[in-house]
């Protein structure tokens, strides 16, 4: 990530926003309070990445205080709280940091009414992933409840600091521990191909700019539940199985018959680390061998097999298997794979402040970390799919084609999981009348 920050400092693609509107009587002091704790208890927070002798190196500071503007805004109309609120969110969460100078986690909060309030938390990514936001909102409920009644923290002392497990986790991945895993990763991604040939709206510009945006859809609930269904009978998770219906859909749009993509995981095997506000995430690359002949049944099989044995081997990281694999590195696009696929929880992390009431509000930071990345988030209302995208690259009528073929092709996998990968239906009704009448 700093190396990535590098090439272009001033993207914004690996900020972490979370804006949550807060409505009841909110104690600024004791919010600030709250905040100024988690940055002394997590030391990730206050580390800046400096160059000494031309190397990256982590300076921690010994204790810094997180600035919390306020922009008041009890003088505008009701009506224009909200176009303002979306567009101060947006440009908040877009603000690059400087990782030798800033503080890797800021805040503001935007004062709409008395007791109506929005707060805007970011942090950089070098500091934190998905995990660490659930950690953040955690620690914020419990310190404020606590200090808004004059007591001390509850929370105990981490156990270790993020630097702490960078050291362990060095002085463990060497060896013959290191030398197992890139054994069994140079064999999985023998002769594997380094570019996904998806055809584009646009030429690829010779430097990757990470500008992007998305586009979603929301699958209706007996179509969730048919594929959860479908998951049961066959003995995979939803994850497995919306993974295989992404990888058929690459297949059918670039004609290859070996795909890799990434997923995230966790990287969270040590208890030590639950706890703990930090980037811990790593990146498995899984691959996928779809043919047009074998039915969806066996390519789902296989795949389950793949990503089972990916992940009993997911320890070592996807930087240090870049640079132990020598990949062939392009600026103009990610190493290795170019479509990433997310599963996120069906919960998102909650901020619980005492006689408040707290909600969610969308963000749309307009980065985009890879060519494609579909993201699935499993609701009450059913099954939504956010497909993100390079806008150096597509049209947003070309993404929301595809996520409507994505649709399309797991309605066809949940009727007939038996028929071959390029017998399922991929065409809606209106496009195959277009291409076999209308245009014949």
């Amino acid at each position: 990530l700093w190396f990535l920050d590098q090439l272009e400092s001033d993207n914004p693609a690996y900020n972490i926003g979370r804006a949550v509107r807060l409505l009841g009587p909110l104690d600024l002091q004791v919010l600030q309070q709250c905040l100024d704790e988690i940055v002394r208890r997590h030391e990730i927070l206050r580390t800046n990445f400096v160059m000494v002798e031309g190397q990256p190196v982590q300076v921690i500071a010994p204790g810094r205080s997180v600035p919390l503007p306020v922009l008041d805004l009890r003088g505008s109309h009701d009506g224009q709280h909200l176009v303002m609120v979306e567009k101060l969110v947006n440009e908040e969460s877009r603000r690059p940091f400087d990782l030798e100078r800033d503080l890797l986690f800021r805040a503001k909060l935007l004062w709409l009414q008395e007791q109506d309030h929005v707060l805007i938390l970011t942090m950089h990514h070098s500091a934190s992933d998905g995990w660490s936001i659930r950690v953040l909102f955690r620690e914020i409920s419990i310190l404020y409840g606590s200090f808004s009644h004059g007591a001390e923290s509850p929370l105990p002392e981490p156990p270790i600091q993020y630097a702490d497990f960078a050291v362990w986790q060095r002085e463990w991945l060497q060896g013959e521990t290191l030398e197992a895993l890139l054994r069994y990763w140079r064999k999985q991604l023998a002769g594997s191909p380094l570019v996904l040939e998806l055809p584009t709206d646009r030429p690829r510009p010779a430097l990757q700019t990470h500008r992007g945006a998305g586009e979603e859809l929301l699958l209706v609930k007996p179509l969730t539940q048919e594929l959860k269904a479908l998951c049961h009978r066959e003995d995979v998770t939803l994850y497995i199985l919306l993974l295989a219906a992404f990888g058929v859909l690459l297949h059918r749009y670039t004609r290859q018959e070996d795909i890799l993509i990434g997923s995230p995981i966790s990287g969270r095997d040590q208890f030590e680390v639950e706890g703990l506000i930090g980037f811990f995430l790593n990146t498995l690359v899984l691959r996928s061998k779809p043919t047009r002949d074998q039915s969806f049944r066996q390519y789902l099989h296989q795949l389950r097999d793949r990503v089972l044995s990916g992940f009993a081997h997911q320890v070592i990281p996807f930087e240090a298997l870049l640079q132990k694999l020598q990949i062939e590195r392009s600026l103009s696009r990610t190493p290795l794979f170019q479509a990433m696929f997310v599963l996120h929880d069906a919960v998102p992390p909650l901020l619980r402040l005492p006689d408040m009431q707290a909600d969610w509000l969308e963000i749309n930071r307009g980065g985009a970390m890879f060519d494609l990345t579909l993201v699935a988030r499993d609701t009450d209302e059913g099954l939504s799919l956010t497909l993100r995208y390079s806008t150096d690259l597509f049209d947003s009528a070309t993404i929301r084609q595809m996520l409507r073929h994505l649709q399309t092709l797991l309605e066809s996998i949940v009727t007939g999981p038996e028929l071959s990968i390029w017998q399922l239906p991929l065409l809606l009704a209106t496009e195959r009348q277009q291409l076999l009448v209308d245009w014949n």
